[in-house]
């Protein structure tokens, strides 16, 4: 899968974030991201992919109606073995996927929107980057971690940046 390279990039950026911060500082409450934590951040990132795996064989995702599992948010090490995990579930075939919706419009109830599972796989990529950008500013605020300079930055960003600087 095309994806699979930057994928294991963002997730070992973020496996190596985590081994680098206290449980106080994972758990910590940040004021600039309206008391949400790091932790809460890295547990909406893994459960997106995890509601995808779990939708794949049936081919039908609802990302509103995810687990969400609170032990991610709390234990670091957890999480990074859940990242491990749905690196090595993603060489998957693409596929015909719907993805439904409901809480868009409260008067058209469920839509279902016809998507594939590479697409899904982008856009949780693309997601997980947009999530790292917010957990850069909350690791800013609740720690000293220096973190890589593309940390939560979008592909199409740097390269922006660097047809910039030649």
């Amino acid at each position: 899968m095309l994806l699979k390279q930057p994928l294991q990039h963002v997730f070992v950026q973020i496996s190596e974030t985590l081994s680098q911060l206290s449980d106080a500082e994972y758990t910590r409450p940040s004021s600039i991201l309206s008391a949400a934590t790091i932790g809460q951040h890295v547990r909406h990132i893994i459960e997106l992919f995890q509601c995808l795996e779990m939708g794949y064989e049936a081919g039908i995702i609802n990302y509103e109606k995810r687990k969400r599992d609170h032990r991610i948010e709390t234990d670091k090490v957890l999480a990074t073995e859940l990242l491990k995990n749905i690196f090595r579930q993603l060489d998957k075939p693409d596929k015909e996927i719907i993805m439904q919706a409901e809480d868009y419009c409260e008067t058209a109830g469920v839509i279902n929107i016809p998507s594939n599972y590479y697409r899904e796989i982008a856009y949780n990529l693309e997601h997980t980057i947009h999530h790292m950008a917010l957990i850069r500013v909350g690791i800013n605020e609740v720690s000293q971690v220096e973190l890589p300079a593309e940390f939560g930055v979008a592909y199409s960003t740097i390269k922006f940046r660097q047809q910039c600087a030649q």
